[in-house]
């Protein structure tokens, strides 16, 4: 990175540089999509695309915040690595995502069509309200009548449209021969407009259309707040699978090179992949020398030199120099696609997890059918009077109706969320903060979860003044991560750089120039003549003296420390899990006073050590943010992920943090066996509730308008015992 594009990165200190690959263009138009998991401003918006809309062939770029990408519409000969170079020196971390591959829209259709459902009962049952207050008052004989057909007018279509979520899950549920917590909130529906509708009909004095509307209000708020805790974007398989690259580069026979869909890749093709450029497929290099980003699938901090004979793998970056990679797998097979089928394995078993309310529900569905069955039986048989048992069954059905029990966890769930919300924290699945509750032990990742994921130079300050300047100048000519931090370190000291001639990148090994007609490198050690430490370091040799060293550490997040610690004070078991090598991960536990560690961890690795302390009977946390953590993610008990992890990770996790600060995780714990004492309170409530009005009803004591009352007060008493988590 050059210093000429340092002062754009001030902009959005937040965004970190990424190279990426490039994504398949149709024939007439390229409509070209990357993920752009680092931006979270308006200066990252503007940036991005004043950016992409100055890059000839564009037509148009637009940024899209929440989903964090951007959509480009440009040229047919226009590809995505003719863009990333823009984004890199914006500093804006991008990735490709096909499109195809994700199945689910980018719209919130169910929670819009429940939202508008809660509304035409709300505003249903107001009106119906005001027409049962003129009854209430007086109104006799032809007004209450008119009033009662009104009324009914109102409610019959109010309810057909509003209760669909209902009447549909009811059906398909008897359908296959099972009860669930629809099919007696149907019933109840259904005696309350049959009672009324009879009732009036018959010139009653009392008739339930507003008890009908006011359940349906009740019930939908309750699925509503339900849905909205468990609206998870998108599967983290279909975001790996779109993280893919789709078109490949292959050499002929003739040294030419032909554009083809990675799919029809066959092994032992010759790939040639450019500078800039992700791995397409699994192979071994026969030509070139360069360096290799390998974050995405391993978290390792730094670039991995790789030369002829070195293994690559689908998914890594090529950052310096040209590669010609023989397939060792075919287009079908590879680590990044046996990493998505980790990831849907690992879902497909958390998502077997069931909530305190589907186990009630067991349990509470047939109960309510039985009790109100033996109510209009029992009633019948002692009054022969059709009327009165229809009248006792349909307030037991609606006394009992599960509208509190449906309240429990989301009223509970919505309020917790709504407070870890202000402390930084999304939760996105409706069962995260019962798992949480549960949890034992913690697994953190290493790179971008406890540390930043950026080297800085620790001593550039000991070089003499000339060593500073050279150190400076020959890491301008560099992308290298180690020559970003020289480069951050010599601006933050106001150092200028020497005037060197030849400036030149060496691939895989540093870069080089003259200096008043003497040889200087910046770079590895073995090239520039140095014996390697044991820390991360670049080797600065001056051509008059033996090498200089200039070591990097990774600084440490906001909040890593007092966050172990707080953890490890009420009893978690701690574990740091990473893709670094033993010293880095060694040094990082030291400092944390983490006891239990692995390094050079594998995707599978990590996911493996997850199912081992589960099967040893530890419920897990597991906390990162790489494509090298979904797996662990989506295997582990409940999870969370940073805001600046990538899609995937995200998507796999069941909580995003979305500050930069690690301390508000040890409170969400404690937040979580909070709001599960409020979950199981709540049942408490619902369960007194029956106890009392029950066997009012079945005594004959409570017309269904007087049980829809107290369902409602049941409901109200819940959600207000929910909101004292806020």
């Amino acid at each position: 990175m050059t210093t000429a594009l340092r002062p754009q990165l001030a902009a959005c200190p937040g965004c970190v540089a990424a190279p990426n690959g490039a994504v398949e263009q149709a024939p007439s138009e390229a409509r070209l999509t990357l993920s752009l998991p680092g931006i979270h401003c308006q200066a990252c918006i503007s940036a991005v695309e004043r950016g992409l809309n100055a890059v000839p062939g564009v037509r148009s770029a637009r940024v899209n915040l929440t989903l964090k990408r951007a959509l480009i519409e440009s040229d047919p000969d226009v590809q995505a690595s003719d863009l990333v170079p823009v984004l890199e020196q914006l500093g804006i971390e991008a990735h490709e995502l096909d499109l195809s591959a994700l199945g689910t829209t980018t719209t919130d259709q169910a929670g819009r069509d429940l939202l508008m459902r809660l509304a035409v009962a709300f505003f249903a049952s107001m009106n119906v309200m005001l027409l049962s207050i003129s009854v209430w008052s007086g109104a006799s004989d032809a007004t209450r009548d008119m009033f009662h057909w009104i009324s009914a007018a109102i409610t019959f279509p109010a309810i057909l449209f509003a209760g669909q979520p209902f009447f549909r899950n009811a059906r398909q549920a008897l359908r296959v021969g099972r009860l669930n917590m629809d099919v007696p909130i149907v019933l109840a529906l259904v005696l309350a407009l049959v009672t009324s509708l009879w009732e009036t009909s018959l010139s009653g004095e009392h008739a339930y259309f507003d008890a009908a509307l006011t359940l349906t209000f009740f019930l939908l708020a309750g699925r509503y707040l339900d849905h909205r805790t468990r609206a998870v974007a998108r599967s983290a398989a279909e975001e790996l699978a779109a993280l893919e690259i789709s078109r490949a580069l292959r050499l002929d026979e003739d040294a030419k090179t032909v554009e083809l869909a990675v799919a029809d890749l066959t092994i032992g093709d010759r790939i040639l992949v450019r500078p800039g450029g992700r791995m397409p497929i699994d192979g071994v290099v026969v030509d070139g020398r360069s360096e290799l980003d390998r974050s995405l699938l391993t978290g390792e901090t730094l670039p991995v030199f790789a030369e002829a004979g070195s293994l690559v793998s689908a998914g890594e970056v090529n950052l310096t120099g040209p590669l010609v990679v023989r397939a060792t797998a075919d287009g079908t097979d590879s680590s990044l696609h046996r990493l998505a089928d980790l990831v849907a394995v690992a879902e497909s078993g958390r998502s077997r997890y069931t909530s305190l309310a589907d186990r009630a529900a067991k349990l509470y569905a047939p109960g309510v059918h039985i009790l109100s069955g033996l109510a209009f039986l029992g009633w019948y048989l002692f009054t022969s009077d059709l009327r009165v048992a229809m009248n006792i069954a349909a307030a037991v059905l609606i006394i009992t109706c599960p509208c509190a029990l449906g309240l429990a966890v989301p009223a509970v769930t919505t309020a917790a969320s709504g407070r870890l919300f202000k402390k930084g924290m999304l939760i996105k699945h409706s069962t995260a903060l019962e798992r949480l509750a549960e949890v034992d032990t913690v697994v953190f990742d290493k790179t971008g979860t406890l540390t930043n994921g950026t080297p800085s130079c620790d001593d550039l300050s000991r070089l003499p003044p000339l060593g500073q300047k050279l150190a400076f100048a020959l890491a301008r000519g560099s992308d290298h991560p180690l020559s970003v931090a020289i480069c951050r370190a010599a601006e933050q000291m106001g150092i200028e750089p020497a005037p060197l001639k030849g400036l030149q990148e060496v691939p895989g090994y540093g870069t080089e120039a003259l200096y008043e007609g003497k040889r200087v490198r910046l770079g590895r050690a073995a090239w520039v003549g140095a014996f390697p430490g044991a820390k991360t370091a670049a080797y600065l040799d001056r051509g008059d003296g033996p090498p200089q060293s200039l070591t990097f550490s990774d600084s440490l997040r906001v909040g890593a420390t007092e966050a172990v610690v707080a953890l490890q004070k009420v009893g978690k078991e701690v574990w740091l899990v990473s893709g670094d090598t033993d010293t880095v991960v060694d040094d990082l536990a030291d400092r944390l006073g983490i006891e239990n560690w692995i390094a050079s961890a594998l995707p599978e690795d990590k996911a493996d050590q997850i199912v081992a302390l589960s099967e040893a009977g530890h419920r897990v946390l597991m906390i990162g943010d790489g494509l090298n953590d979904t797996a662990a993610l989506a295997a582990a008990h409940v999870s969370i992920s940073p805001a600046s992890a990538l899609d995937a990770a995200r998507v796999a996790s069941d909580i995003v943090l979305l500050g930069q600060n690690l301390l508000p995780i040890a409170e969400a714990c404690s937040v979580a066996n909070k709001a599960t004492r409020r979950i199981r309170e709540n049942f408490r409530i619902a369960t007194l509730y029956n106890a009392i009005a029950v066997p009012l009803a079945v005594a004959g004591l409570a017309t269904p308008l007087v049980a829809a009352l107290a369902m409602s007060m049941s409901s109200i008493t819940v959600s207000l015992n929910a909101l004292r988590l806020r």
